[in-house]
């Protein structure tokens, strides 16, 4: 049976405060875990005043602070804005706070923009260049796998699961060459699904840490009680990708109806084309998508992305999506 887990952007929403931020994330991770999803991830964005997730190991720590059983981790940590040795010592950390828990998903996509570089003190293109390296630095600094000159602690030994995430082929090769499970973004880019699944599947090496492939793919989805209810609610998603696309992101909006049909035609065509890694509707209606999509990848995991101007709206957006994918399998 497909797993269900939880991507949660940290958003800020217009006429709110960080703090109210947190509390909500809080709020669905605790949802998260009632449900039984399987792990509940923060993603790492900087200098963007909408997105609260900048630093990934703090909030977890908040996360973990408030929950129980349910995995947490970074979905993902931008390597090459770091040192692996700081990873380890962060993650570590949180493998002895919250042991058997902790997930690390790593991605390669720099913030390329000067001002971020300058503020990170990092060249991130050159450093993105390095990244299978510390890929393998960051898992030998956890296992001991190969011998370095230093040791992380924490962080040597911990118990952490190493997932190698991404969005083209690049990273379904390196997660194929180096045995690790593979999570693809294809909530925000789903252009190369088929190609990166395919390709993953087929170079797979076993590892000590995985034996078999293991694939999680991320989709926005959005359920209500009826379909009017539930584009609406999209709304504010649908505003934060245009305005990101169109250079000029913020802070989450307010849903507006009939959003979509505003649009110039190149907005809504890329609306359209996000819409592939996407379920928006009732229950019923999302559980389809949902299946058919799972059908279409053949994945493992499904992770559930999609933010709401409303924190109890993704709430009960979970809650519906989850009671009726689960209903249908119990029938």
């Amino acid at each position: 049976m497909t797993q269900f887990s939880v991507l949660d952007l940290v958003p800020v929403r217009e006429g709110g405060t960080l703090g109210e931020a947190f509390e909500a994330s809080v709020a669905l991770a605790k949802t998260a875990e009632r449900l039984g999803c399987t792990r509940f991830w923060i993603a790492e964005h900087h200098a963007m005043e909408g997105i609260a997730g900048g630093a990934t190991s703090v909030v977890l720590a908040h996360i973990g602070n408030a929950t129980k059983t349910i995995r947490i981790g970074s979905g993902g940590i931008m390597l090459p804005n770091h040192t692996p040795f700081q990873i380890a010592e962060q993650f570590g950390t949180l493998d002895a706070l919250f042991p058997g828990r902790i997930d690390l998903g790593l991605g390669r996509a720099p913030g390329a923009e000067p001002e971020l570089q300058r503020a990170l003190r990092k060249n991130l293109h050159q450093a993105s260049e390095y990244f299978p390296q510390d890929v393998v630095e960051l898992r030998a600094l956890l296992t001991g796998d190969v011998d370095l000159a230093i040791k992380a602690t924490p962080g040597f030994g911990a118990n952490i699961d190493l997932w190698m995430l991404g969005s083209s082929l690049f990273g379904a090769q390196l997660a194929a060459k180096l045995g690790m499970p593979y999570a693809f973004a294809a909530h925000f880019a789903p252009d190369h699904l088929d190609e990166a699944l395919n390709a993953y599947r087929r170079s797979f090496e076993p590892s000590e840490a995985l034996d078999k492939p293991y694939v999680a793919v991320a989709m926005n989805v959005f359920a209500a009680e009826s379909a009017p209810a539930a584009e609406t609610m999209a709304s504010s998603q649908q505003q934060a990708f245009v305005a990101l696309r169109t250079g000029s992101p913020g802070k989450l909006k307010p849903p507006v109806e009939g959003y979509a049909d505003t649009l110039p035609t190149p907005q809504r065509a890329m609306l359209d084309h996000l819409g592939q890694a996407a379920a928006v509707g009732t229950p019923e209606t999302v559980r389809q998508q949902i299946a058919a999509f799972a059908d279409r990848t053949q994945t493992d995991e499904i992770i559930l992305c999609g933010s709401t101007f409303d924190p109890d709206d993704r709430i009960r957006s979970l809650e519906l999506t989850i009671e009726a994918c689960r209903a249908r399998v119990n029938a």
